[in-house]
């Protein structure tokens, strides 16, 4: 029986409106919310000034390699790192355009609806229940790195000079904790020396640390004593990217401090949002597209073929 390209194109064509008739439409994924003991950070530039000194706590608490930067040296003299890396997970930079200058630090966000762990095929990164923290475990990590592309702010490093590399990333001090937060002049916060490192050593109280609703109302509280002083009287973090549990209030736009303008959806959230659309609201639609043009192909390459045995044969 021969089958000709007309034939093969409608047998497809049924195939696929049966498919499409059958389908079982996906459940909208649902908006993820911190939890209600979501621990966070609020970072003001109006008040850093630029000493590091949360740089130098992150390092000594989390038992990080001085990184000399670009100087080098060996041994290094001194911690000169330019950006995160997979020796530093805070880092101070420096804004200056004109008469603008602010200050910026830089770490995990600890988003809401984290990319980084809805990437992560073993579950290596997980955010927490609790806490709302995205932790990391080694035991799980493949080194696919998959994290590193889908962080929406660029923050998941890879210890590449390592013969058995980790991924690095602040986890807000979580291996500290040893006792249970309690609250003090209006935040949660656990007893000195179990907190994140970089939030006890600032000496301007620039970075804070508690719960992401009290550090949400501290931050109002700012932009509502002071209209005016903050970019777009707003506080970043709040929605961007479905919300992050680092907050920021800055001086100058959030764009110019590295800080990347997003909706208020998860980065997950889109793409399962686009996933579901191409494999559920049109299933199978472009596989028997592709299906169709291979057995189209696979046709005329047939019928050439037959045409030139028979030319051979004359």
């Amino acid at each position: 029986m021969s089958l000709d390209r007309r034939t093969a194109l409608k047998v497809l064509a049924c195939g696929g409106a049966t498919a499409v008739a059958s389908a079982v439409p996906a459940a909208a994924r649902e908006a993820k919310v911190a939890p209600p003991g979501a621990m966070g950070m609020l970072y003001d530039t109006t008040r850093c000034i630029g000493c590091k000194a949360c740089v130098v706590a992150c390092k000594e608490a989390n038992d990080r390699e001085v990184d000399p930067g670009p100087w080098g040296g060996q041994p290094p003299l001194w911690d000169a790192p330019m950006d995160l890396n997979g020796r530093t997970k805070n880092i101070i930079k420096l804004y200056r355009e004109g008469e603008y200058t602010s200050f910026m630090k830089s770490q995990c966000m600890h988003c809401i609806d984290p990319a980084c762990s809805a990437a992560c095929m073993l579950g290596s990164l997980h955010k927490d229940e609790v806490t709302g923290i995205v932790s990391y475990n080694p035991a799980y990590c493949v080194g696919c790195r998959f994290c590193m592309m889908s962080c929406p702010f660029n923050v998941t490093k890879f210890e590449f000079n390592r013969a058995v590399p980790n991924i690095v990333k602040c986890e807000l001090c979580r291996h500290r904790v040893k006792d249970a937060a309690v609250e003090t002049g209006g935040f949660t916060r656990y007893p000195n020396g179990q907190g994140p490192a970089c939030c006890e050593v600032c000496p301007r109280e620039a970075v804070i640390y508690g719960t992401r609703d009290e550090l949400l109302r501290e931050a109002k509280s700012r932009i509502a004593a002071n209209p005016g002083m903050y970019f777009e009287d707003r506080v970043y973090g709040e929605t961007e990217a479905g919300g992050t549990q680092v907050l920021y209030l800055s001086h100058v736009p959030f764009e110019k401090i590295g800080l990347p303008s997003y909706g208020p959806r998860g980065v997950p959230h889109t793409a399962y949002t686009v996933q579901e659309g191409i494999y559920y609201k049109i299933p199978f639609a472009i596989p028997i597209a592709l299906y169709a043009g291979l057995v189209a192909v696979q046709i005329r390459n047939r019928r050439a073929g037959h045409g030139d045995e028979e030319g051979g044969r004359r």
